[in-house]
């Protein structure tokens, strides 16, 4: 959780990469970010989050933690640039590993440095809430989907095992992107009042 004497100052913030610099410096899976990118945000939802931001203590701005080589990432962080570009937020992009003092602020469940982190700031750099890694959805059928492959194949090696994962998730990308939308416009919807 977001403490009082955040190490995210307005200048800090403001250090950080926009989407376009980031994607100019990342080392892996640039072909995957991009494909992820071309996700549309709903024009229902469009104008929802372009609500939530024009409220009196609405986001202005977003910070986001990531890596380039985190699967979650490389789906989340396309999904998240949508939705600051549509809502009119500021959006900053810091690399985990190099800001470990920012990403100890939003540990999840107080102990596991998972990403994308994405943290809602209002204009003046109020912290409004934070989310985590991927919809709740996503955590359930990602668990389905390792039991499943593992039953259909006790003797699945770990190359194996990991392909067939990865193609697996790959096919609900887009439902997990729309998720997500969907638990950060309740999010905020619930922080902002």
């Amino acid at each position: 959780m977001a403490s009082e004497t955040s190490v995210v100052t307005p200048q800090r913030f403001q250090e950080g990469f926009s989407y376009a610099d980031y994607m100019d410096q990342i080392k892996v899976n640039k072909a995957r970010f991009e494909g992820f990118y071309k996700f549309q945000i709903k024009s229902e939802d469009a104008a929802a989050l372009k609500e939530l931001a024009s409220r009196k203590g609405g986001p202005a701005k977003m910070l986001v933690l990531g890596e380039d080589w985190c699967g979650d990432v490389i789906r989340g962080l396309p999904m998240l640039a949508r939705v600051a570009e549509v809502a009119g937020l500021d959006m900053k992009i810091f690399p985990r590993d190099q800001h470990h003092d920012i990403m100890n602020e939003f540990l999840k469940e107080g102990q596991w440095m998972s990403i994308p982190v994405a943290v809602f700031y209002t204009a003046d750099h109020e912290y409004i809430c934070h989310w985590i890694e991927r919809p709740v959805i996503a955590e359930k059928e990602m668990e389905e989907i390792g039991e499943a492959i593992k039953a259909e194949n006790p003797e699945i090696n770990d190359q194996d095992y990991g392909r067939e994962r990865r193609a697996r998730t790959a096919a609900r990308s887009e439902f997990w992107q729309q998720a997500s939308v969907d638990e950060l416009k309740e999010l905020l919807n619930k922080s902002i009042g």
